[in-house]
């Protein structure tokens, strides 16, 4: 009997997936407020990398800021928050209930709700690009586990669930449902309801509602940003500047082909080009060193060579300018080795210099705070510890350059998935949330 409902619930699904279509190019973007959350400890997200180590590890980036939207999932409808992170595949939503959480999905109110069996297509063909295989329950449903570095980990099972964003709901969604787990920072995850993966992978959020186009804006100040899906088209846009996504034909062990990948050509202090032969910004013939550009990361990571090379430049041009933190042994998140002291009374920090990170195809700029962090609870006498926001991957034992958020702060981000590229250009996104009427 629970198996033929369970066929029930599964041709209800079938027909919600036949029922809904994809947003087309000549509908109005969806159009959410994109929220920058701050934490008063790091926080920790998993990545797949190539490392100095034989297999692919799985490595944790630090950071004290997550981009998080609000949406409904269910029905009836539930309030849920999402972490933004284009370094996913799977969204996922916490299940069950724990201590000081402040939000989580309930899918037994959910009518819409819908579990998805191990011996499913769904569950066999479409959970290939994940990061760790799926496996099956003893109720023989298709069960996975997102696992940390720290040891934390979230496990779960596959569902159909339907999300609503603004005014549109969406087609049948996969998503995983977490019902256990550990945390070694139950405090922060309990901040919001899950994580949005927004990669290019099947399963992603923004495949499975069937936007080929998304962009963000993320604010430098406590205001909100900007989250649209669908086409971005506005007079007070500047012209986009755009670089093609890197695409590999062949499987490669090192290289993710389901993240946005791109190619990194040089990198520019003022008007000086680091020299540095192109060869070391290109994945080599296993995959590593690809680069990738990635709302779930803080910062920007580069290849040892690389970051040196800038590091040495930035020391030099800013001499004069900034004092430099001797403590040789300090090094902020276990990657960035290069800190300053600025007055702690100081309203506003010194003119810097401007890196240009030179694309194929495109740069972008990165000026003022976008390249010093203030790092909390930090304090030499009177001053403040602010660290370079570009960090060493050597030290990290990763083999890929990471283009993080904190470098796209006021840079309209658009992911052209239809056109297989990544257009950017300066705005201000606190007036960007303003004139699309969001509440920031």
């Amino acid at each position: 009997m629970a198996f033929h409902e369970l066929l029930v619930q599964l041709f209800i699904s079938f027909v919600l997936l036949q029922s809904k279509h994809s947003l087309s190019s000549n509908q109005s973007p969806i159009v959410l407020t994109l929220r920058t959350q701050k934490h008063r400890t790091p926080i920790s997200t998993p990545r797949l990398f190539s490392t100095t180590s034989k297999p692919p590890d799985k490595l944790l980036f630090h950071h004290n800021v997550t981009l998080t939207v609000s949406l409904s999932a269910g029905s009836p409808l539930q309030n849920i928050t999402m972490v933004l992170d284009t370094g996913s595949e799977l969204s996922w939503l916490h299940c069950k209930k724990e201590p000081n959480f402040n939000s989580i999905f309930n899918p037994i109110a959910s009518k819409t709700y819908t579990e998805i069996p191990c011996n499913s297509t769904t569950c066999e063909t479409r959970t290939r690009d994940l990061p760790l295989p799926v496996s099956c329950d003893p109720s023989k449903l298709c069960h996975f586990i997102i696992s940390y570095a720290d040891a934390s980990s979230v496990e779960g099972n596959l569902a159909f669930e339907t999300f609503q964003v603004g005014s549109m709901t969406g087609p049948a969604t996969v998503f995983g449902c977490m019902n256990s787990g550990f945390s070694s920072n139950l405090e922060e995850d309990a901040k919001t309801t899950g994580l949005m993966g927004m990669n290019r992978g099947s399963l992603s959020f923004v495949n499975q509602m069937g936007f080929r186009k998304f962009s963000y804006c993320i604010s430098d100040r406590d205001s909100s940003g900007v989250l649209l899906l669908g086409e971005a088209s506005f007079s007070w846009l500047k012209p986009l500047n755009y670089t093609p996504m890197l695409e590999m034909s062949a499987p490669l062990p090192y290289f993710d082909r389901v993240a946005y990948s791109v190619q990194l050509e040089g990198i520019k202090v003022s008007d000086k080009v680091l020299s540095l032969p192109k060869s070391v910004f290109v994945p080599d013939h296993t995959g590593a060193g690809q680069t990738t550009v990635d709302s779930g990361t803080q910062f920007t990571f580069l290849l040892g060579p690389v970051y040196s090379a800038l590091k040495t430049e930035f020391l030099l041009q800013s001499k004069g300018i900034l004092r430099v933190l001797n403590e040789p042994h300090y090094v902020f998140q276990g990657a960035m080795d290069l800190c300053y002291l600025i007055e702690s009374t100081r309203a506003t920090l010194p003119n810097l210099l401007v890196v240009n990170l030179m694309f194929q195809g495109a740069e972008m700029s990165v000026s003022g705070q976008r390249l010093l962090y203030r790092v909390p609870g930090e304090v030499r006498g009177k001053d403040s510890v602010w660290c370079f926001t570009f960090g060493n991957s050597d030290l990290l034992g990763i083999e890929s350059f990471v283009i993080g958020h904190h470098q796209q702060q006021n840079v309209w981000m658009e992911y052209d998935l239809e056109n297989s590229r990544i257009g950017f250009a300066e705005v201000r996104c606190d007036l960007a949330g303003q004139r699309l009427g969001l509440d920031v």
